[in-house]
């Protein structure tokens, strides 16, 4: 017999713009070309904003266009008040949110503060004066015994330490070397962070996604890490999620979130539904939401991400369930399956073989049909693909070179190695937007800054535009329904939860509606549970769907309206 959940949201959840809106994420680098010289910009982006109108985004969150030397991508940054010479100007960002803001659309940054560049003023300031008025503004530590002040690893593969020569002391970097972290304790960052932030909202930027932001407070003693949980490196349990956390980022929203109509969502990786509640639940004055990554883990091996492992999809269902109950009435949810650090979502979670426009639509609905603010990630409208390059020289991102070069080092074979990157590399992600089958896919007239997936010609924009039973107009149809209904927005969440099943199935209701949504998550035909009821057909991934469901074909997703299966 099938368990039931039921959830009700109407009690708590009051009407809100970040709640109602889907969110669209933009790679600036792989998005559009303006200029021809391969990589994208802010003035691309401003092109196609007519596009994103027209597919129903409300909000873009755009990831880091800030002056950075680009050690990854961006997200090292040199100077927060600038933008980088390749994106554009700053005249360009003025231009963006102007015009974006006339369409309805408003635009959330990427605010990366656990870390700068090494090319910072700050960092360049502390490292050659200790004594200075930036000299305590990043976490520095003498050695021990001959190396760093303790045993923890970088994220990026390394020690988490670099020696300075010229201050003479180590300084923590828990990415790339050129990434050195920022010492929150010290009330003058905090100061100079704010107002940074507040120079950016005060040019019309409608709110911030905090970069790894549960990981800027470090404990003062900075302890050997000797029992390091599976999967992760020495030292990740001390510094995420660390002592001072909560005491900032309550600070943070006093002394300027607080005083903005804005939207705020944490990155925050290894976090639970209780830690999350800490800083969502609104009487915290912390956060509107954050991105949590417990179902994009489900197919990491006791290695780590690059020990990819089949997903469990009963335990897909848990954790969907699991986070749809547990901030119900108390906080509210982001949804998402891909961004900019994971490999595509029809690549990783759907099939993206002979089923991959079924599961790409299926993937969408289920998702984004919960509790919660969508977050689409550019490219997966249209059912973009992992690109699995075949030589290691086509890849840019850090993070996978690095653990090329160290696996190489370890002698693991060059195949399996490969093997593993095709799966789990982040620039899977981070291939050009396919706009069109022509030369550069629509994105440049140059060379792209990294190769293009080898199926632009197939899969792309301009081959799904009027073709109704595409990836692209799915998402049209859902995104619709969404801000059409308000049970998809507030409604009530009962999730019907077969054991040992491929099959999803929920409902969300109103006082006087009801969305039902049946999924069969797998290549197989499988029988629709009899609670699944009866209704009006509102969304089908395929051409015939009915809303008479006896059995659900491969990646079938179906989503019935009607009156609320008990009246209240």
């Amino acid at each position: 017999m099938a368990a039931t959940l039921r959830l009700n949201y109407m009690s708590y959840h009051t009407p809100s713009w970040w709640k109602e809106a889907t969110a669209y994420q933009i790679y600036p680098r792989s998005f559009n070309d303006s200029n021809g010289d391969g990589i994208g910009d802010l003035a691309g982006i401003t092109e196609k904003l007519d596009y994103l109108g027209e597919l129903g985004i409300d909000l873009l969150w755009i990831s880091p266009v800030y002056q950075s030397p680009n050690a990854d991508n961006g997200y090292d940054i040199s100077d927060y008040r600038e933008i980088m010479d390749e994106f554009g100007t700053m005249g360009d960002m003025t231009e963006l949110i102007r015009a974006a803001h006339g369409r309805g659309i408003r635009i959330v940054m990427d605010l990366v503060v656990n870390h700068t560049s090494d090319k910072h003023a700050w960092f360049r300031s502390s490292r050659s004066n200790p004594e200075g008025p930036y000299g305590d503004y990043y976490i520095w530590g003498a050695g021990r015994n001959g190396g760093p002040p303790n045993n923890w690893l970088s994220a990026f593969g390394g020690e988490a330490w670099s020696f300075d020569e010229r201050r003479g002391q180590y300084y923590l970097h828990i990415y790339t070397p050129n990434q050195p972290d920022l010492n929150w304790d010290n009330p003058r960052l905090r100061a100079d962070i704010y107002a940074m932030m507040r120079f950016w909202l005060e040019r019309g930027v409608d709110g911030f996604r905090m970069d790894v932001i549960n990981q800027i407070s470090k404990p003062p003693a900075l302890p050997d890490d000797t029992d390091p949980a599976p999967g992760t490196r020495p030292g990740f349990r001390f510094y995420t999620n660390g002592p001072n956390v909560h005491s900032h980022i309550r600070e943070m929203n006093a002394e300027v979130l607080s005083h903005y109509d804005i939207v705020t969502i944490g990155e925050m990786h290894a976090t639970g539904t209780e830690e999350a509640l800490r800083y969502v639940s609104p009487e915290r004055n912390e956060l509107d939401m954050i991105f949590h990554f417990e179902h994009m883990l489900l197919d990491a091996g006791p290695g780590g991400k690059w020990d990819v492992r089949p997903i469990d999809l009963d335990e897909l269902k848990r954790v969907f369930t699991r986070w749809q109950q547990a901030l119900h009435g108390r906080g509210w949810n982001s949804l998402f399956l891909n961004n900019h650090d994971y490999p595509r979502m029809v690549s990783r979670f759907g099939d993206d073989g002979e089923y991959r426009v079924q599961s790409a639509k299926l993937l969408a609905g289920v998702t984004y049909l919960m509790q919660g603010t969508p977050f689409l990630f550019q490219g997966e409208e249209i059912g973009m693909t992992n690109a699995s390059f075949e030589t290691i020289e086509s890849y840019r991102d850090v993070e996978t070179l690095n653990y090329y070069a160290e696996q190489r080092a370890a002698g693991v074979a060059e195949a399996e190695i490969m093997r593993r990157i095709h799966l789990a590399s982040r620039d899977n992600a981070r291939t050009p937007f396919q706009w069109n089958g022509v030369q550069g896919a629509g994105f440049t007239t140059g060379t792209p800054w990294i190769p293009l997936n080898d199926n632009y010609r197939s899969i792309n924009l301009a081959a799904q535009w009027d073709e109704p039973d595409s990836v692209l107009s799915f998402y049209r149809r859902l995104i619709r329904l969404r801000k059409e209904s308000a049970a998809a927005l507030y409604g009530d969440f009962e999730v019907i939860e077969e054991a040992a099943s491929p099959l999803f199935v929920y409902r969300r209701q109103t006082e006087g509606e009801m969305l039902t949504v049946v999924a069969n998550l797998s290549s197989t035909k499988h029988a629709a549970p009899q609670e699944t009821g009866r209704g009006t057909l509102a969304l089908s991934n395929y051409a015939d769907g009915s809303p008479n469901i006896t059995a659900l074909r491969p990646w079938e997703l179906v989503v019935l309206t009607g009156a609320p299966v008990q009246p209240r």
